[in-house]
């Protein structure tokens, strides 16, 4: 069998970076649990806001909690209303006794079709609608390619498609796709869409060219 490995942590430390970093110490079990409380709260409670991701930095003072956003405004609310909630909530997680402060800061995707963690949720959310399989992939993959700094594009999709009874896995790309270059700038994303008849696995490839 092939050995797959997610195409991120392949690039850590040359075009990516973790999304939780920052002084752990002896500590880490209690700050790595910490910021799995952070994000489980923020995917329940921000589930349809548009998050593509969430960053934590940790320094010996304050915790930085970053969340990306291509819909700020329903995160933010009526004067600043969300926000003070949404910090009060984590704010809990945060243990007391390491004396440090949580800082809340939200940052605005301005292309959702450039955010492969975005564009696989908008086609997760469209095929449980039951809408057409084909439809809907070569819409996105229409819109996505016509960004200037997207050159290529893979979506894959895999299941009982359009609830047919044996299940099935169709990809379409356009462009080019080096999934095998480190310096190459790939941006990736998985989604499950939990349709009547089943889950449909949904696999966003987007490459932006190369990193020097």
């Amino acid at each position: 069998m092939t050995h797959k490995v997610h195409p991120k942590i392949y690039r850590i430390r040359t075009t990516s970076n973790w999304d939780s970093r920052g002084f752990y110490e002896d500590k880490f079990s209690e700050f790595l649990s910490e910021d799995h409380r952070i994000r489980k709260i923020l995917n329940k409670e921000l589930h349809n806001t548009g998050i593509e991701k969430v960053e934590i930095e940790r320094s010996p003072l304050e915790v930085s909690v970053i969340i990306h956003s291509s819909r700020p405004g329903l995160i933010i609310g009526r004067g600043g209303e969300g926000v003070k909630r949404l910090k009060e909530m984590l704010e809990k997680q945060v243990s007391p006794e390491s004396g440090r402060k949580l800082k809340l800061e939200i940052k605005e995707v301005k292309d959702p079709y450039t955010s492969a963690t975005l564009v696989a949720k908008d086609i997760a959310r469209q095929l449980e609608k039951r809408m057409q399989y084909r439809r809907v992939v070569k819409q996105i993959l229409h819109k996505v390619i016509m960004n200037k700094e997207v050159k290529g594009v893979r979506i894959e999709v895999s299941g009982r498609l359009n609830g047919v009874e044996i299940s099935r896995s169709e990809y379409f790309q356009e462009g080019q796709l080096k999934r095998e270059t480190l310096r190459a700038d790939l941006d990736y994303a998985h989604e499950i869409a939990r349709c009547s008849y089943g889950a449909i696995g949904v696999k966003v490839f987007i490459y932006k060219g190369e990193k020097f």
